[in-house]
C-alpha cells in the first residue's frame, strides 16, 4: 500500500468517479487532501468522507481552464497545508463519442481541449513553480488509453489525452534532475459518471466495452485510484515520464 504519511495531496476532478476515489486513496494512506472541483456540492461530499473517516481534507473551487483559479487552487492548499508533495490532474471531459470527425462540430473539439489539454497545462504550471521551490513532488496526469492508442468516433478526446501523455513525458524530463517525478495514468474503461452517461445515451455501449476488454469487464475508480497512490507515493520512486496502462488488456491485443 502508498504510504503519504505526512505529505500533501491535491486532487482535480475530485467530486466524483476517479478523481474522488483518488482522494480517498490518498487520504486514506495518509495525506492531507485539497479536494478540487468545479462542482462544489459533491465536492463538499468528498471531504465528508475524508473526514468522516478520520482524515484531513480541504474543498477547493476551481475550473482548470482558467489559469488564476489553478493559481488560487494551490494557494489555497498551501494557505492551509503549508506545502504540497503531489498533485493529481484529473479534471476532464469526455466530448462527443458518437461522431466521425467529419460530422463533429468545431466547438466541442475546443471545449474537449480547454479542459483535458489547458486544464492539465494550467495546473502543472502552478504546481511545478511550488514543488521546484521545495525541492520535490509527484504530479501524476489522468490520461487515458485513447492517449496510446485510437478510439473511434472521437477524435477530439483522442487528440487531448495523446497531448496528455505527451505532457507528461516532457515535463518528465524537464524535472528529472529537479527531484520531481511526473507521470500519467491510462484507463481503459471504468464504471465512472462519464461511462455511466455514455451507456445511458446508448445501452448498447456497455456490452461493447465489456467484450473491448479481455477480462470481461469495466475496471473500478478505486483499481484506478490505487495505482495513482502508488505514483504520488515514495513507492515510486525510480518511476517518470511513465504512461501506466490499466486497462484489463485491451492494448495487448
Amino acid at each position: 500500500m502508498a504510504d503519504m504519511s505526512g505529505k500533501v495531496a491535491l486532487v482535480t476532478g475530485a467530486a466524483h468517479g476517479i478523481g474522488r476515489a483518488s482522494a480517498l486513496a490518498l487520504a486514506r494512506a495518509g495525506a492531507a487532501v485539497c479536494v478540487a472541483d468545479i462542482d462544489p456540492a459533491d465536492g463538499a461530499k468528498t471531504v465528508s468522507q475524508i473526514i468522516d473517516a478520520g482524515g484531513r481534507a480541504i474543498y477547493a473551487q476551481c475550473d482548470v481552464r482558467r489559469a488564476d483559479e489553478t493559481r488560487a487552487m494551490v494557494a489555497a492548499t498551501l494557505a492551509e497545508y503549508g506545502r504540497l508533495d503531489a498533485a493529481v490532474n484529473n479534471a476532464g471531459i469526455a466530448g462527443s463519442f458518437d461522431h466521425r470527425l467529419h460530422e463533429a462540430a468545431d466547438d466541442m473539439l475546443d471545449a474537449v481541449l480547454a479542459v483535458n489539454l489547458r486544464g492539465v497545462w494550467n495546473c502543472m504550471k502552478a504546481e511545478l513553480d511550488v514543488m521546484l521551490a521545495q525541492g520535490g513532488g509527484a504530479i501524476v496526469n489522468m490520461a487515458s488509453v485513447a492517449g496510446l492508442i485510437g478510439a473511434p468516433k472521437a477524435a477530439a478526446y483522442t487528440a487531448s489525452k495523446h497531448a496528455v501523455v505527451g505532457i507528461t513525458k516532457s515535463a518528465a524530463l524537464d524535472y528529472a534532475r529537479a527531484g520531481l517525478r511526473i507521470n500519467a495514468v491510462c484507463p481503459a474503461y471504468t464504471d465512472t459518471r462519464m461511462v455511466q452517461a455514455a451507456v445511458t445515451a446508448d445501452p448498447r455501449l456497455a456490452a461493447i466495452m465489456s467484450k473491448a476488454i479481455p477480462m470481461g469487464r469495466l475496471g473500478t475508480a478505486d483499481e484506478i485510484a490505487a495505482a495513482v497512490a502508488w505514483l504520488c507515493s515514495d513507492k515510486s520512486s525510480f518511476v517518470t515520464g511513465h504512461a501506466l496502462v490499466l486497462d484489463g488488456g485491451l492494448v495487448a491485443i
